[in-house]
């Protein structure tokens, strides 16, 4: 495997230059806190979880832990509708068990299809689905609950709760957490199918 080629300074700027530009498309103006991504993280059963789907990596705060985490032939699906985020993330994350496709997460099935994967372990998504319209939102989501194996789970971190009347619709069980040390503050949803 690859080292990989990471620079903080890099992603801060490339980060902030993309939240300038496209403000709804990203939560936060900097990438989430060392404390998010390990709660965000937490339910993970990385010993089973084969298929990993993230949704919106940006800049791979939470893929590169991700990968440092999961198993050593565990695929780890980076789904982004950046195109700079698209280019940065391969060649900061050089991993043969990334597989990073711009794309929306509304089409996941199509992406897993495409790649020969089967149903995803865990979907995780920072994208944010507050800011969408309803119908959209309730697109993705639905997709993903469709996208996963059983026993899979969809785990989002939010700065508003406007996900959760859908979440709940979506999934039989949605439980829910927050992140108070993050900028700004971060909700979390564990949704299970």
């Amino acid at each position: 495997m690859k080292k990989t080629i990471r620079s903080r300074a890099v992603e801060m700027l490339l980060f902030a230059a993309n939240f300038i530009r496209h403000p709804y498309m990203l939560g936060s103006i900097i990438p989430s806190s060392r404390f998010l991504v390990d709660q965000v993280l937490e339910p993970i059963d990385w010993e089973r979880a084969r298929v990993i789907v993230e949704y919106g990596p940006g800049v791979g705060t939470i893929t590169g832990e991700i990968l440092r985490r999961m198993h050593p032939d565990a695929y780890l699906v980076a789904i982004e509708t950046n195109k700079a985020f698209v280019r940065f993330l391969p060649t900061s994350l050089p991993d043969p068990r990334l597989h990073v496709v711009h794309d929306s997460a509304a089409e996941v099935q199509s992406v897993l299809q495409r790649l020969g994967l089967p149903r995803a372990s865990y979907i995780i998504s920072g994208i944010p689905l507050g800011s969408m319209p309803e119908r959209v939102r309730a697109n993705i989501v639905a997709n993903a609950r469709a996208a996963l194996e059983p026993g899979g789970a969809f785990l989002v971190y939010q700065f508003t709760s406007r996900v959760l009347p859908v979440l709940q619709r979506t999934f039989g069980d949605v439980r829910r957490s927050f992140e108070r040390r993050n900028l700004p503050p971060a909700q979390l949803f564990v949704c299970a199918t």
